[in-house]
């Protein structure tokens, strides 16, 4: 009988005498890989913005074409 209570108390002391559990720290956040597609990226944005630059440039030679023909 002491048998008995003996193991069912050892799991019960070992529970009151162990640590709460801690919270998780988040993970830290790792560097970026680069991708294949990084450069293709990097060269789509370039041609976007030259794009924009020569849009700019024709729409002021058009307005100036026409405040000349005024």
């Amino acid at each position: 009988m002491t048998h008995r209570i003996l193991l069912l108390a050892l799991p019960l002391a070992c529970a009151a005498c162990s640590k709460p559990p801690q919270p998780h720290d988040p993970p830290a956040p790792q560097a970026r890989v680069e991708t294949p597609w990084d450069s293709l990226e990097a060269q789509k944005k370039k041609a976007q913005d030259v794009q924009k630059t020569v849009d700019a440039q024709a729409k002021a030679q058009a307005a100036a074409i026409d405040a000349q023909t005024q």
